[in-house]
């Protein structure tokens, strides 16, 4: 069953992205070069919807929220890869496989890349986990981290990002 919902899911959302216009090209290379935000107005709407929602939840009981583990040399490895693979063939590995959907045989490629990175990766774990685990903070939220009621990272996090639309849309963005 949990297959099915992650199909569904999946689908769901690369059809959003796709009305989003997240997927295309032009979208991706301005949103590298800082001349179009609609990549961040996508992904910041994801993370603050997100970042409320599962802390309401959490408030009400209806789920517990834990932090994910923090790692700062996979952190900065993999950032760093992902940013670099971004660069070179404009889609992220979520919008390629949506722009692959629409028919653009180029992102065909990057996901071959993708595929090929991850078993590439699989393989030489075990020499760069050291290096990968260097920094590890545990499961931690930034609340934790910092020793406050999460709500008041949130509150700023949400205004700030309200901020940042306003700001994005006088400017064209």
């Amino acid at each position: 069953m949990n297959l099915w919902l992650g199909l569904v899911t999946g689908i769901l959302f690369g059809f959003v992205m796709q009305r989003a216009r997240v997927i295309r090209y032009d979208k991706q290379i301005g949103a590298l070069l800082l001349k179009d935000m609609t990549i961040v107005k996508f992904m910041f709407t994801a993370i603050l919807t997100g970042m409320v929602g599962i802390y309401l939840l959490g408030d009400f009981n209806y789920l517990t929220v834990t932090g994910r583990p923090f790692v700062i040399g996979g952190a900065v490895i993999g950032g760093g890869l992902f940013g670099l693979g971004w660069a070179l063939l404009g889609y992220c590995p979520g919008t390629s496989w949506g722009a692959l959907g629409e028919g653009r045989m180029d992102a065909f490629v990057g996901i071959l890349g993708l595929l090929t990175g991850a078993a590439i990766y699989a393989e030489i774990y075990p020499a760069l986990s050291p290096v990968l685990n260097w920094g590890n903070f545990g499961n931690i939220t930034i609340p934790e981290a910092i020793g406050v009621n999460h709500w008041f990272i949130i509150i700023p996090f949400v205004a700030i990002g309200i901020l940042l639309f306003i700001w994005f849309e006088k400017k064209g963005l």
